[in-house]
């Protein structure tokens, strides 16, 4: 069927006819196809690169040390340079790519007929250019490279090395540029925030219910973890049942039994000379052994951390060491306590019950909700859990003191006499019972209008 003047065919029929009259215009338009299918493969091949390179695990990386070819070593340059590699891809790409729109607009100017619309040649050219950069230039390049990293960066090391050095005034404009802002960024980011601002946020997304009181004391507890140090929350050493490893084996088995612990520390002479940790399981198999049985060489070597660790970075060791227990030593190198897994635990998610811990871990009388008897030994962070007070309350006045007796002879400077009362910001602390050298029971009285004392 032949194609009439002014019919739907003709404006298609008049351009092939003018190319087949006209071979220059289709040496250009060859031309232009040849170059288009280049700058095809350059853009997947750059944009393969990328995956390739980002995609080298530390085994990849192994692999490529162990060998000495000029590959390789183009190789690990690019790895040790990769902002650079990143930007050289990435103005390699775009420059590609803009090549490629004009190239296609060249060719599809020429092949669309002039009496079409100009908005639907517009559309043409955007969808066809967009599909032949996606699928060729994206999506199948980086799918292959995925699964040939290897294979594509030998290939990509010296075409990359060539275009580094040709784009480098760029790449180094980019990365200059990525430097300064990173590092502003950095400096916004690094911007110190309160811990007030932070349990105001806790307290303002947690809805108003019992349930959602103990999650913000979690959330809470969370918060400070870091700066809690392993003095606030360690046994002391007089509350440590230890043994000295010149006892014989029948008087070590009865202080195991009626300890009830776990892991005992063993120490020569005295307990600041800790020499290790005694597991009551490694016991088992020795039970029918005579009371002379030699056994010092049964406790397994003690793991000992300053009192001033922050017990963060105490769980972390734990974790890598496979302890649950540390010896605590003060900066003369004497035992000042212990602390285990289960302490710092608590520190978090309150106290734990085993089925050998009493009903009451900690000796203390609740006389009503503000009035509470303790034993002058009692951790101050076991004191402030127990009548609801941040454990931070005392911070300022409490010196290097982490006992409820400590706090008091900080706040009085002396030794108080029995039935005196401390007063600091409407706390009320009176002394029951003490003798020449030190508080033995103190009764604790809270401020009836204490806003501090968490619900």
């Amino acid at each position: 069927m032949e194609a009439e003047p002014g019919g739907s065919f003709y404006p298609i029929y008049e351009s092939i006819l003018l190319f087949s009259t006209s071979p220059s215009s289709i040496w250009e338009l060859v031309v232009a196809f040849i170059l288009l299918i280049f700058l095809l493969c350059s853009s997947a091949m750059v944009s393969g690169s990328e995956v390739a390179y980002f995609s080298l695990d530390g085994n990849d990386v192994d692999e490529l040390k162990n060998k000495s070819d000029k590959t390789e070593e183009r190789i690990l340059g690019h790895l040790e340079h990769k902002p650079y590699l990143l930007a050289t891809i990435l103005v390699t790409n775009n420059f590609i790519n803009i090549a490629i729109i004009l190239v296609s607009a060249f060719i599809l100017g020429n092949l669309l007929p002039d009496a079409w619309n100009d908005n639907i040649k517009f559309l043409i050219e955007v969808v066809l250019v967009t599909f032949l950069l996606v699928l060729f230039g994206e999506v199948s390049p980086k799918v292959y490279a995925g699964s040939h990293n290897i294979k594509l960066s030998r290939m990509m090391a010296r075409p990359l090395e060539i275009l580094s050095k040709i784009t480098y005034p760029i790449t180094f404009l980019l990365v200059s540029t990525t430097t300064i802002i990173e590092k502003r960024i950095e400096k916004y980011d690094n911007q110190q925030v309160s811990m007030e601002d932070i349990d105001q946020a806790i307290e303002l997304s947690v809805t108003d219910t019992q349930h959602a009181k103990q999650e913000i004391r979690i959330l809470k507890s969370i918060v400070k973890f870091g700066n809690v140090s392993v003095k606030q929350i360690m046994r002391s050493r007089v509350d440590v049942t230890a043994v000295d490893q010149h006892i014989n084996f029948h008087e070590l088995i009865e202080v195991v039994r009626q300890s009830g612990y776990s892991r005992i520390p063993v120490y020569d002479d005295n307990s600041d000379n800790v020499t290790g940790v005694l597991y009551a399981k490694d016991l088992l198999e020795h039970l029918h052994k005579a009371s002379n049985f030699s056994w010092t060489d049964i406790p397994r070597p003690a793991y000992f951390v300053p009192e001033t660790k922050k017990i963060d970075d105490l769980l972390k060791n734990f974790q890598e060491k496979r302890v649950h227990m540390a010896i605590v030593v003060d900066e003369y190198g004497g035992m000042e306590g212990i602390v285990t897994l289960e302490d710092i635990l608590e520190e978090i998610i309150g106290e734990i019950q085993d089925e050998f811990d009493q009903e009451i871990e900690l000796d203390y009388q609740k006389l009503d909700d503000y009035n509470y008897i303790f034993e002058g030994k009692t951790m101050l962070n076991d004191v402030c859990r127990v009548v609801g007070l941040d454990t931070t309350t005392f911070d300022e006045v409490k010196g290097d003191s982490d006992s409820l007796a400590g706090l008091v002879l900080e706040l009085a400077g002396r030794l108080p006499k029995v039935k005196q009362t401390i007063i600091h910001e409407n706390y009320h602390f009176k002394i029951l019972e003490a003798d020449q050298r030190r508080i033995i029971q103190v009764k604790m009285t809270l401020p009836f209008d204490n806003d501090a004392i968490s619900e």
